[in-house]
């Protein structure tokens, strides 16, 4: 049994940072592709970061680039993400996901990951 549960979600005004966990129990995080989605109100889920399985490599959203980063502690089993410089577009529920597909290429469809978590509010005040 897979099972993600996402943390550090909060309200926090515009500029500053927050760093989101998912600890996962069932599969060891580092043997799979993983990756942080988000959906605000109204709007569809979309991927904001990845980890490949295969050497780690990491991916994000344009939206995000150079203000948030993915990371995982293998030893703890846990996938972070952490949030810099928020604005009030990056308002939103942010789900930890896992692929068990072991893909050539790390995936940006919410299709493709088979494992996901509740969801951390995250909310940018301005």
């Amino acid at each position: 049994q897979v099972q993600l549960v996402e943390s550090g979600g909060g309200t926090v005004q515009a500029g500053g940072s927050l760093r989101l966990s998912c600890a996962a129990s069932g599969r060891i995080l580092s043997n799979w592709s993983t990756a942080w989605f988000r959906q605000a109100p109204g709007k569809d889920r979309e991927i904001v970061a990845a980890v490949h399985w295969d050497g780690g490599a990491t991916s994000y959203a344009d939206s995000v680039k150079g203000r948030f980063t993915i990371s995982r502690d293998n030893l703890k089993n846990i996938m972070y993400l952490q949030m810099n410089s928020l604005n009030p577009e990056d308002t939103a529920v942010y789900y930890c996901a896992l692929d068990q597909a072991r893909r050539p290429h790390w995936s940006d469809s919410q299709a493709d990951y088979q494992f996901w978590g509740r969801g951390t509010q995250v909310t940018v005040s301005s």
